[in-house]
């Protein structure tokens, strides 16, 4: 396996993904994740000395071995591609190392080359790869970001101020940040005065969620119909939900239609 002094020619790229370091690591360690952001057939045997295998979509294969494994931190791997061309097997290492930043993961990468061309080629692929990566780390973490979003809006249809708060409480983070036609907001406490007034006012409006929510790296689009008791309609909008690395909203802000 080629190692470090002979690869002189370094390409660093880092990336920040919602999501623990925990959570992340498992997609260097667990086959079936592996898979899901090189390519369907594409395998790791996550212990020093054990095969990796990537798989891309076109069909090119890559394979290696796992160097060192230190979980949730850090992992180290040789890179080559099997045809031999433009890295022979084992050719490169690969060096990814995480750490808890922002409430989220600060994904570091070094890519150590032999040659500078083969370095520069690489440029525009990790960018993509580790791209891809973020958006399947919080793909999962955010699974069941719909079931979230109906809560936030179950919320404000609700009634009964100990139901309210017992959602709210499961569901946002105490800093949290609304910012709609009728709110600006930047507390628990004032959410939950917002909206007792709002029941107060407006008894039996119901808010609910208008269609699939559409996601992306922790930051949900998802539109709604109000109601009041009557059945009337009395609006329609977007709201746009970004959600923290422990899957909590953090901030909501809302627009209506025109």
């Amino acid at each position: 396996m080629t190692h470090g002094h002979s690869l002189p020619h370094r390409l660093e790229r880092a990336v920040f993904i919602h999501a623990q370091p925990e959570g992340v690591f498992r997609f260097f360690t667990d086959s079936e994740r592996w898979a899901s952001w090189w390519g369907t057939g594409s395998t790791i045997d996550a212990k020093p000395g054990g095969r990796l295998v990537i798989r891309f979509p076109e069909g090119t294969e890559v394979a290696g071995h796992v160097i060192e494994v230190v979980a949730p931190q850090q992992i180290v791997f040789t890179y080559g591609f099997v045809s031999g061309s433009p890295i022979p097997p084992d050719g490169s290492l690969v060096t990814i190392r995480l750490a808890e930043q922002g409430g989220g993961t600060l994904l570091h990468l070094a890519h150590d080359f032999a040659d500078p061309t083969t370095r520069d080629e690489f440029q525009q692929g990790w960018r993509y790869q580790l791209s891809l990566f973020a958006n399947v780390v919080s793909n999962e973490l955010h699974a069941n970001a719909s079931e979230a979003v109906d809560g936030w809006f179950a919320v404000w249809s609700e009634a009964d101020t100990g139901r309210r708060e017992e959602i709210l409480d499961r569901l946002v983070t105490t800093n949290i940040r609304v910012r709609d036609r009728f709110s600006s907001i930047d507390s628990m406490s004032d959410l939950r005065a917002h909206l007792a007034a709002l029941h107060r006012f407006m008894p039996g409006v119901r808010i609910q969620r208008d269609g699939v929510v559409r996601h992306c790296q922790g930051t949900v689009l998802a539109d709604w119909v109000a109601r009041m008791a009557d059945g009337s309609e009395r609006g329609r909008g977007t709201n746009v939900f970004v959600f923290n690395a422990a899957r909590q909203i953090e901030a909501v802000t809302g627009f209506w239609n025109a």
